[in-house]
């Protein structure tokens, strides 16, 4: 089928949950035969990946992307007035609609598969479509954006708790829509149905749950090989996109409440924290660490890192969708802890492939078990692995959306017979 695919950031590398997520579907289109178009915001650190799309995709157009947080105020103040979420009217870019809009009009396209949210916007115009057959559009959901944010005020300074939550039930209305307007809708887990259906206004939520498929996201155990970690090593390892608030959040709360306790019992220890644009105080907390934490940043290649520490965090308070740090801590066979939050949507067993913590009391207590604990390490490392394998890869995973796109497929005209 001819597929016109829209997403908000550039899907290569993999090195991040949402390009992760987008690559593998873009490999797994193309391996199936249909054929891509990719229309995508950029930005101009993504620029040298862009001839890495032209492996899958047919064509691949982009539009200039800038963030500022001047501009972020004008789109908050546009939000109020449109009654659209702040997220939305953000990027919705005079570039990128004429650019769905002229492709739209000079191609004839099966389905348009809209990758997250924010580009649910540009895949509507598709229902203007004149002539005998409008595309097949897909809401690509990430998350249930609206819990994210949800998850996030229930956390925030009580000053900060009314803009939350003003965000939270726009973003609400706005998924319940989609679910309404788009012909499919995919997500990650199911609890995440029930979500996007909560924002339904009229309550017809029986037809349209047959609407939503959950297809989980995959990784690349082929790629992904375990890694050999350091023997004895005290270091604690975590990372994530630091621009991403409930990644920031989940490792800020690690960082005050929880590495001082673990302290107190291994005096020893270090941690590193890895992640694209780190928030001032993480680096502040790093400086005045006396060298127990260390704050790099970015970094190329995650292998030597994971080498050389004992285990992985991944510290979540806010989130919604599936943590893709834990699927690649599987298939690395990285000893790890998370919190049940971290953990939704992923079918592994606490205490055979990870260890659950939900305090900061029993997280420090489940972090200094591990790291003295070789004999679990090993354990979880090896069933981590095994759970990847088998349920993970995206070569398996993903077959499940044979069945979303088979509903876009041209049916065959019915032919009477006299």
């Amino acid at each position: 089928m001819r597929i016109l695919f829209l997403t908000q950031i550039i899907p290569y590398p993999p090195n991040a949950g949402p390009r992760v997520k987008t690559w593998h579907v873009l490999r797994y289109l193309y391996e199936r035969g249909h054929d891509v178009t990719l229309a995508s915001f950029v930005r101009e650190e993504e620029r040298p990946y862009l001839s890495k799309l032209d492996e899958v995709c047919t064509a691949v157009h982009t539009v200039p992307i800038n963030r500022s947080r001047v501009a972020d105020v004008g789109y908050w103040l546009q939000s109020h007035l449109s009654g659209r979420p702040f997220l939305i009217e953000r990027d919705d870019l005079k570039g990128m609609r004429q650019l769905v809009q002229n492709l739209l009009a000079e191609q004839e396209f099966d389905v348009v598969h809209a990758d997250q949210l924010t580009m649910t916007q540009f895949a509507l115009d598709a229902k203007k479509v004149g002539g005998v057959k409008r595309p097949y559009i897909i809401f690509d959901a990430h998350n249930a954006t609206w819990s994210i944010w949800e998850r996030m005020r229930e956390n925030a300074p009580w000053f900060l708790k009314p803009v939350y939550r003003i965000e939270e039930n726009r973003i609400k209305q706005y998924e319940g829509m989609l679910v309404e307007q788009f012909d499919h809708t995919m997500v990650v887990i199911d609890p995440d149905k029930d979500l996007l259906l909560a924002g339904v206004k009229n309550g017809n939520t029986g037809t349209l749950e047959a609407r939503i498929s959950s297809i989980p996201i995959a990784v690349d155990a082929e790629v992904l090989q375990p890694i050999q970690r350091k023997k004895g090593s005290r270091n604690i390892l975590t990372l994530g996109t630091l621009s991403y608030p409930p990644n920031a959040d989940g490792i800020r709360w690690f960082l005050q409440e929880i590495f001082p306790l673990v302290q107190q019992q291994v005096p020893d220890v270090t941690l590193t924290v890895i992640g694209k644009n780190p928030p001032a105080d993480f680096v502040q907390m790093a400086q005045q660490s006396g060298g127990a934490v260390a704050v790099t940043g970015y970094v190329d290649d995650l292998t030597p890192h994971m080498e050389a520490a004992a285990l992985m965090v991944v510290p979540v308070r806010a989130g919604s969708g599936m943590r893709v740090r834990l699927l690649e801590a599987f298939a690395r066979a990285m000893p790890t802890v998370t919190t049940t939050i971290g953990l939704e949507g992923i079918i592994a067993e606490a205490d055979k492939e990870i260890l659950l913590a939900d305090d900061p009391q029993s997280f420090a207590t489940a972090t200094v078990n591990l790291l003295n604990d070789p004999d679990l390490q090993e354990m979880l490392a090896v069933n981590g692995r095994k759970l990847a394998e088998a349920r993970y890869d995206w070569r398996a995973v993903l077959k499940q959306m044979d069945a979303v796109y088979a509903l876009a497929a041209p049916q065959p005209e019915a032919t009477s017979h006299a």
